[in-house]
């Protein structure tokens, strides 16, 4: 037998998408869950003309549902170190499934309206816990588990407004029951394949995500957010009407739109990062979304170059989403669900707000202004940003280190708890 001399072997990546099964049934209800952002957006012309409501009123679906999660953000650490994340998670997904067959089987926009705002309820348990549960249970790193979250958001805002398109072909009231139905077999895989969690030794208090909102970081990322989402459901909440097409053209278009949300989801923010970092990254993209929607809004009554904006405008929002929630996660010096519940009670007030907005603009100034005012949200979102580039450009650091395998979690705890206490001492100065 011969000796060979022994190499050094170099680590390899371990892959986003080798994870256990618990994490695949969570992925799978956020697909679900997050199909609810774009599956009423093709009947919503539909709903208008059949239910005799005014766009803005319409918009009210966007706006209950977005409202309601945001606000509901703040309780889900409060209930789930109670009750555990996978009991928080059922409880999620059964609301999500009894209030989106309520609003199929409603008959009004107000009665819609309502349950849409339990949707939200629900979906506030669902989603900040489930990201909580992957990033916790994932295998292949902090950045992998991002990924498959960003990757599942994709596919479901890709999927939502096609099948919202082909099943609101048939009747508006198809989508709900289809998110109910989908929802259910969710529900049961969750029970069946997330193995059940203890709860947290420190159970967190109603007011935690809101203390959490006084470091800078954290705080900075959440109003960009908000600024951003402003841009965003604008296109998403009000472009469907000017488009002036069919329940399934609409949902064709949502559906391009929805592919690029993924793609660059998970291949062209990674790539972008790599080659710019955090904060150039999210500066240009941040720029060219809101140039986008100012073309949506000078061109708002050209039906090929307002569709051919609306698709375009996915790219910028997978790239944003996944940078910026890396980010958040990286800079926020508390627990991640706190800091996932806090960031998305800030950002979801600018999503929930913005449709309802768009609509009463345009129904008193006309269909430009609510894309202009969009727009320059947008461009806002950067100006906020600007003003934490030492944070993002910390984050970019710790998540290098950790990536290389430098830096312990530990480390990147106190390093970042010793830069909001002094943050704190500033403030009182």
């Amino acid at each position: 037998m011969s000796a060979h001399p022994s190499t050094p072997s170099t680590p390899s990546t371990p892959s986003p998408f080798k994870q256990p099964k618990a994490v695949w049934a969570v992925a799978f209800a956020c697909v679900i869950s997050f199909m609810g952002i774009g599956l009423v957006d093709p009947i919503l012309p539909s709903l208008s003309a059949q239910l005799h409501a005014t766009p803005s009123q319409v918009s009210l679906l966007f706006t209950s549902y977005l409202v309601v999660t945001a606000v509901a953000m703040l309780v889900t650490g409060f209930v789930s170190s109670r009750i555990g994340a996978k009991r928080t998670l059922v409880a999620g997904l059964v609301l999500i499934v009894v209030f989106s067959a309520a609003a199929g089987a409603s008959g009004s926009i107000d009665g819609i309206v309502g349950f849409r705002a339990g949707w939200g309820l629900g979906n506030a348990l669902f989603i900040a816990t489930s990201l909580a549960v992957i990033v916790g249970s994932a295998s292949g790193g902090f950045a992998g588990a991002i990924i498959l979250y960003e990757t599942a958001l994709g596919i479901g805002i890709a999927i939502g407004p096609l099948l919202g398109g082909e099943l609101g072909g048939i009747s508006w009231r198809g989508p709900f029951f289809g998110v109910a139905v989908l929802m259910a077999i969710a529900l049961i895989a969750t029970i069946v394949l997330v193995q059940p969690t203890p709860t947290p030794a420190r159970r967190a208090g109603v007011a935690d995500p809101v203390k959490a909102l006084r470091h800078r970081g954290l705080l900075t990322m959440g109003l960009t957010a908000l600024c951003y989402n402003w841009g965003f459901f604008t296109v998403l909440g009000y472009a469907p009407f000017p488009m002036d097409l069919g329940t399934h053209e609409l949902g064709y278009v949502f559906t391009g739109w929805g592919l690029l949300v993924a793609f660059f989801s998970v291949f062209g923010a990674p790539w972008l990062q790599a080659r710019l970092g955090i904060a150039r990254s999210l500066y240009l993209n941040l720029a060219l979304f809101a140039l986008d929607i100012l073309v949506i809004g000078v061109f708002t009554d050209s039906k090929a170059a307002l569709i051919a904006a609306v698709i375009v405008a996915g790219a910028f929002i997978g790239i944003n989403n996944t940078i910026t929630t890396q980010a958040v996660m990286t800079v926020a010096p508390v627990e991640r669900p706190v800091a996932s519940a806090a960031y998305g009670f800030v950002r979801f007030i600018g999503g929930g707000l913005a449709p309802y907005a768009a609509g009463k603009l345009a129904e008193h100034h006309g269909v430009h202004l609510p894309f202009y005012i969009g727009a320059a949200a947008v461009a806002l979102g950067i100006g906020v940003l600007a003003t934490g580039h030492s944070l993002l450009a910390e984050a970019e650091r710790v998540q290098a280190a950790e990536a290389a395998g430098h830096t312990p979690a530990e480390e990147r705890r106190e390093s970042l708890e010793k830069q909001a206490l002094a943050e704190d001492l500033g403030s009182a100065g």
